[in-house]
């Protein structure tokens, strides 16, 4: 946790990050000690009855909790990468979302195989934030209500299991009464999926440690029993048919990711299947050029930041989900590795289906997204004087690129 600490004259300043979440508003004192300070927004009646800290099995005991004592209202997380919300209803989860990507109602249709991704990124741009996603996609045809119910179901069982593999964050749990239309009949159990979700991550942990990576790539072997299941049987054919890569397959399989990964584990261990590793993709040409510039001032401000604030890293990594559209779908998935930088070939992936032209200016404009946000905590990590020179860097960066950029002729 970062200090905070009161100057004279009683003044409070909070993190660039902190006061922009809280924005310009009253705040009340709701509680005080010497040991903890609770400030609420004044603009709201809602009260929050409880916030603290997630440790080790903290999730587990939260969710007890509020459902032994059948409790209404919101439980918000805020964890590292983004945040979570459940919504209770008499000691019931009805309802749950998420700002993690992957967790997003579009993500989850595509990784259930009711849509392919160039269908889902011509929904979200007729939606254009404005417009459900869901009612858009039933209106043209491209799923039934039928499968969003079911999406829907699971993207709320998405994140709550996910939840159970974070061991540190922290929550607040507001008493609201909750509006109707975030009231869903999923006839869902809460004890049945704090079960199922701490099942999950001491099983998952096991499946990993054959299939290994969901980039790796899987490789039929000649020993195929005549005793496989259905899905087993699909997720063969899949791969004789030259499926790319272990992510592709357990989406395409149509069971859900963690059943198709179990079952992949499974003709794992039967010698069914060898996973061999991902090549690694070079990243070339200009695009390759451009992520290599700004890879270089992005490790040389972890170097530096990182000494001051070790948690700098995790920060950075929040950066990429907090990122507003078209960016934060650039970085999807993405993650900053251990010196700092940016998985080049994740990021391209992501670009994939784009003109050139295209690909390489919102990929400027991302990563210069990115290394702003970076700027601004060194700033407030280094103070303005020892960070000048990695912002003078930075801006040498920023004109190389657009200098690389006006090179290039692509009308």
């Amino acid at each position: 946790m970062r200090e905070i600490r009161i100057e004279k004259g009683s003044r409070l300043t909070l993190p660039p990050d902190v006061a922009r979440i809280i924005g310009v508003q009253p705040l009340r004192l709701s509680s005080c000690s010497s040991r903890h300070l609770l400030l609420e927004s004044a603009a709201c009646d809602d009260r929050v009855q409880m916030t603290g800290l997630i440790v080790d099995g903290g999730v587990v005991d939260l969710l007890s909790f509020f459902n032994m004592f059948r409790k209404s209202g919101l439980l918000h997380f805020i964890l590292t990468g983004g945040n979570k919300t459940l919504c209770f209803q008499k000691g019931e989860i009805v309802y749950a979302t998420s700002t993690f990507p992957e967790e997003e109602i579009g993500e989850i249709l595509y990784r259930l195989g009711k849509l392919d991704r160039e269908i889902l990124q011509g929904a979200r741009q007729f939606a254009n934030g404005e417009l459900p996603l869901g009612k858009i996609l039933i209106s043209q045809n491209i799923i039934t209500a039928k499968d969003l119910w079911a999406a829907t179901r699971n993207q709320v069982e998405t994140i709550v299991y996910n939840l159970f593999a974070f061991q540190d964050g922290s929550f607040v749990f507001v008493d609201t009464s909750l509006d109707e239309d975030q009231v869903v009949s999923l006839s869902m159990n809460t004890q049945n999926l704090i079960m199922e979700g701490l099942r999950r991550v001491d099983e998952r942990a096991v499946y990993m440690q054959k299939v290994k990576s969901f980039d790796a790539i899987p490789v039929v072997t000649d020993k195929i029993p005549n005793d496989l299941d259905s899905v087993s049987r699909k997720m063969v054919a899949l791969i004789q048919a030259g499926i790319s890569d272990v992510k592709e397959l357990l989406r395409r399989s149509g069971s859900g990711e963690f059943d198709a990964l179990r079952l992949l584990s499974q003709m794992v261990e039967r010698g069914v299947v060898i996973i061999e590793e991902a090549p690694t993709v070079a990243v070339e040409g200009v695009l390759g050029e451009v992520i290599n510039i700004f890879n270089g001032i992005l490790v040389a401000m972890h170097q530096v930041v990182s000494a001051r604030n070790p948690r700098f890293r995790e920060e950075a990594t929040s950066f990429l989900r907090d990122l507003p559209q078209p960016f934060s779908y650039v970085f999807r998935q993405a993650i900053l590795k251990e010196d700092g930088s940016v998985d080049g070939g994740r990021v391209l992936a992501n670009l994939a289906g784009l003109e050139e032209g295209d690909k390489l200016r919102l990929l400027s404009d991302s990563l210069s997204e990115l290394v702003y946000m970076e700027c601004i905590a060194a700033r407030r990590e280094l103070g303005a004087a020892d960070s000048a020179e990695l912002i003078k860097r930075v801006q040498d960066v920023s004109q190389r690129v657009q200098t690389l950029i006006g090179t290039r002729d692509y009308a």
